[in-house]
C-alpha cells in the first residue's frame, strides 16, 4: 500500500501526497499504521502562512504496532501507542518515545496528551502551590487543557478569554471563574494571583498578567508570539515587572529531558540527567488523566478524513470551526485503499 502524508507545499496550500517508508527498522524502534493525528492549529497555521516551504506538519499521533525492532520486548503486535508523529499514514519511532494507550481510551482523546504536555512543564516547575490562585490567559486548545490540569492539581483557576465562544466552552466544562478581560476589579484576584499562564502570545495579556499577580508572582509565556499585535512599549512591561517584583519567564515545554537517564558508570561519558520529571513522563501523566475521564471533552473534538486536508485547514484559517480539537482519522484513508 502506498504511504501518504500531508504537506504544505506553498503558502496556504494543503495537500495529501505519497511518501516512502524509512526502510531500516532499528532494534529499539516500532512501526505501524497511523490511526489518528491531531492538528495543532496555532503552530500549523503559523507555518502555513509563513515563508519556509515545503512543510510536513503534525506532532501528535496514535498508531497500531505492526513491526517491532529486535530489542523491543514490552509491546505486542496490535498494541496502540501514542507518539509525537506527523500527519502521515504510518509511524516509525523509538519505543522509549511512545506511551501505551489504556484500554477504552479513544484515539482522538489519547492524542490530546501532546497538547496537555505543553503546559505540563509549567505545572511541574511553578512556585505556586495547590490552593493558590492561577489565571490561564487564552482558552484555545492549549489554554483549555492547561486550565483543567491546574484545576486537577488543586489550584483555584480563573480563565481570561476575549472570544465569547471559547468562554462559553470553558464555562460549560465546569470552569466557573471565566472572564472576557483581566478582572482587576476583583479584590480576591488583583494582587493575589500566584501564577499567570499566558497561552495567547498576546503582548497585552502578558502585561496585564504582570499587573495582576502578587508580589514575586510568576507570569509564564506558553503561547507563541507569532506576530506583533499591539503598539505597547517595553517600558510598560518593565515597569510592571520591576515594581511588582514579578518573575516573567519562558514556558518552554522542553525544560525537562525527553526521557530520564539514570547514572551509569559504564556510560558516564555519555552523560545522565537523573531528572525526576521528563517530557514522556508528563505525557504518561496526561494519558492517565484522560483515561480517568478527568478532563471534560464531550463535543470538543472534531474528526475529519485526511484525504482532502485543505478543507479543514481553510476552515481553521477562517475561524469557522467550533470545536477546539481537530483530528485526522487515518482509518478512513486505509479503508479506501
Amino acid at each position: 500500500m502506498q504511504e501518504m502524508e500531508i504537506c504544505f507545499p506553498e503558502k496556504n496550500q494543503f495537500i495529501l501526497q505519497p511518501c516512502e517508508r524509512v526502510e531500516a527498522l532499528l532494534p529499539n524502534q516500532v512501526r505501524g499504521r497511523t490511526i489518528a493525528t491531531l492538528i495543532s492549529p496555532g503552530t500549523e497555521l503559523a507555518w502555513a502562512t509563513g515563508d519556509d516551504f515545503p512543510i510536513k506538519p503534525g506532532y501528535s499521533a496514535v498508531f497500531e504496532v505492526q513491526e517491532r525492532g529486535a530489542d523491543v520486548t514490552n509491546v505486542s503486535i496490535g498494541d496502540r501507542l501514542f507518539c509525537m508523529g506527523g500527519h502521515r499514514s504510518y509511524q516509525q519511532v523509538d519505543i522509549d518515545h511512545t506511551v501505551a494507550i489504556p484500554s477504552g481510551v479513544k484515539p482522538e482523546i489519547a492524542l490530546l496528551a501532546r497538547l496537555i504536555g505543553v503546559s505540563m512543564t509549567t505545572l511541574m516547575t511553578t512556585k505556586a502551590r495547590p490552593g493558590d490562585a492561577v489565571v490561564i490567559c487564552g482558552a484555545g486548545p492549549v489554554g483549555y487543557l492547561a486550565a483543567h490540569i491546574f484545576r486537577l492539581g488543586g489550584y483555584e483557576v480563573s480563565v481570561v478569554e476575549p472570544d465569547a465562544k471559547r468562554r462559553a466552552q470553558a464555562q460549560d466544562s465546569g470552569l466557573q471563574s471565566v472572564f472576557a478581560a483581566f478582572p482587576f476589579e476583583r479584590s480576591e484576584l488583583a494582587g493575589q494571583v500566584a501564577l499567570v499562564v499566558d497561552c495567547s502570545g498576546h503582548e497585552q495579556a502578558v502585561l496585564d498578567g504582570c499587573r495582576i499577580v502578587r508580589q514575586n508572582g510568576e507570569v509564564v509565556l506558553v503561547g507563541v508570539p507569532w506576530r506583533r499585535q499591539t503598539e505597547l512599549s517595553a517600558h510598560d512591561l518593565l515597569n510592571a515587572i520591576f515594581n511588582g517584583f514579578v518573575e516573567l519567564r519562558s514556558g518552554w515545554e522542553w525544560t525537562f529531558p525527553l526521557v530520564s537517564r539514570n547514572f551509569k558508570w559504564e556510560a558516564l561519558l555519555e552523560g545522565y540527567n537523573n531528572s525526576s520529571h521528563s517530557i514522556m513522563g508528563g505525557f504518561r501523566k496526561a494519558m492517565k488523566w484522560l483515561a480517568e475521564d478527568r478532563i471534560p471533552l464531550e463535543g470538543m473534538v472534531r474528526v475529519e478524513s485526511p484525504d482532502s486536508p485543505g478543507k479543514i485547514y481553510r476552515a481553521l484559517l477562517e475561524r469557522i470551526v467550533n470545536e477546539p480539537f481537530v483530528v485526522f482519522d487515518w482509518r478512513q484513508l486505509h479503508a479506501g485503499h
